[in-house]
């Protein structure tokens, strides 16, 4: 697919880097010379220098051949115009646009073909807070991703030790607990890839991916993770627009302290949360602060500022001096890979939480969903089998029968719809039907194709 990225900053450089990874044509277009060169230098794409927004530019960026343009500049009102001149002026099927803004909701008449012509808009900002919400929702997960509505939830768990199904084999989980039927989808020691058997352990420490109905998820962790208390004392660090936004949702649901070094900031944060909210001007990263405001008494403490040292200091303070749980949000890859699962327990990539957005637009077949998963080095894909027998490699089939690249594999199937709706775990005689769900976890992304062919429809197919 050829696809033209407006902005190199850090979403467009990591959406540029997860596309080229899976054999696009990208180019990336933006004003400063020397990013689009260290892009150049590190991947296989080509960099036009100049304004998105001018009809030249994107004509060099190859706007006339392209089949998508993914506007991710700093500032909204560049991402529309680019989307709309792309649509205009270059029958560019396709666009999305990055959109801070609440005034433009996707869907929206101002972003409609006779508007702005965006298709589809991302928002960094919202995907972080709707991403931590889970974790809040789930207080035992690493992660919780959501298929089909919102039926069907894949979770991440640090598995403890004492919990029902530690030291014990996955065989033995319908025998010992017949109400959390749950399928595990994959599990990582020491940062290494586990063969999943009826006969593998799962140890203390391990990272366990399960796939369950969201009915059922909260007894599938605590077969793995022992069962947390509610979160209800949380400490944010930073109000910018996600602690802001973070803040807002979180004001009727527990505690909320939230702590910022701008003091002009601090006042309109006063001004925009509820009366409960404690607004604290100070330094995230003070000791005599944290101390003071019993931060060994917090179940969570979110570091959600800009700068990612800040963040990653004051989350290794909170916890050394007793916060149950810390997060920080982390900008920089390397960093995120680095701390994840250390003194910090979460470490969030604002940039990673959308990259599953934008590809579920670029697959190819009938993809209904796509999660990013261990900072962007496995996915899960949810496709929709179409056709029938004579039209699709899936419709008709038993599992033992679909030919799978090796290591991936089908976590669920969904099937119906509203009250019908079922979610199946997967088993070697469980015949694909026409309109299921297929869920499938891939281990490497470059599976990825293999795996989209499944789910194209082929009047040819034989």
């Amino acid at each position: 697919m050829r696809i033209i990225i407006l902005g190199a900053g850090r979403v467009g450089e990591s959406v540029a880097e997860s596309l080229v990874s899976e054999q696009n044509d990208i180019t990336v277009i933006d004003p400063e010379a020397e990013r689009l060169r260290d892009l150049e230098d590190r991947l296989d794409l080509r960099g036009v220098q100049g304004q998105g927004t001018l009809p030249s530019v994107l004509k060099r960026a190859g706007a006339d051949d392209a089949d998508m343009l993914i506007a991710c500049a700093a500032l909204d009102e560049t991402n529309l115009v680019a989307c709309k001149i792309a649509h205009d002026q270059f029958n560019i099927a396709t666009t999305i646009a990055r959109l801070r803004s609440p005034e433009f909701p996707e869907g929206g008449d101002l972003l409609c073909k006779t508007g702005f012509s965006v298709d589809h808009v991302i928002c960094p900002e919202e995907s972080v807070v709707r991403y931590i919400q889970q974790l809040i929702d789930y207080p035992e997960a690493l992660q919780v991703l959501e298929f089909s509505q919102g039926r069907a939830h894949l979770v991440a768990v640090r598995a403890v030790a004492g919990s029902p199904l530690v030291n014990h084999r996955i065989g033995e989980m319908a025998e010992r607990l017949p109400a959390a039927e749950m399928r595990v989808v994959a599990i990582y020691r020491n940062e290494q890839e586990v063969a999943c058997g009826p006969q593998t352990q799962v140890l203390p420490g391990d990272e366990v991916f399960v796939l369950a109905d969201k009915q059922r998820i909260r007894a599938a962790l605590v077969a793995i993770h022992n069962r947390e208390k509610p979160v209800q004392r949380v400490m944010i660090a930073g109000g910018g627009k996600v602690g802001l936004r973070l803040a807002q949702r979180l004001a009727r649901q527990c505690q909320v302290k939230i702590i910022e070094r701008d003091r002009q900031r601090c006042e309109t944060l006063a001004a925009e949360l509820p009366s409960d909210v404690l607004v604290l001007h100070g330094d995230c990263a003070d000791h005599d602060l944290l101390t003071e405001e019993n931060v060994g008494g917090l179940d969570l403490f979110l570091s959600l500022t800009s700068d990612d040292e800040d963040n990653i200091l004051s989350a290794m303070l909170a916890k050394r001096l007793g916060a149950t749980r810390v997060l920080a949000l982390i900008n920089r890859r390397a960093y995120a890979e680095l701390i994840q699962g250390s003194t910090i327990d979460i470490a969030v990539s604002p940039s990673q939480t959308v990259i599953g957005e934008l590809l579920a637009h670029v697959r190819r077949g009938d993809v209904a969903a796509v999660h990013s998963l261990r900072r962007g080095d496995a996915e899960a894909l949810e496709g929709v089998a179409r056709g029938d027998a004579s039209t699709s490699r899936l419709v008709g089939r038993r599992l033992a029968d679909i030919a799978l690249p090796a290591g991936a594999r089908i976590a669920a199937l969904v099937r119906g719809a509203g009250r019908e709706c079922q979610v199946l775990m997967p088993h070697r005689d469980l015949v694909i039907e026409a309109d299921d769900h297929v869920i499938v976890f891939l281990p490497h992304k470059r599976m990825v194709r293999d795996v989209e062919r499944l789910f194209q429809v082929s009047a040819t197919f034989f």
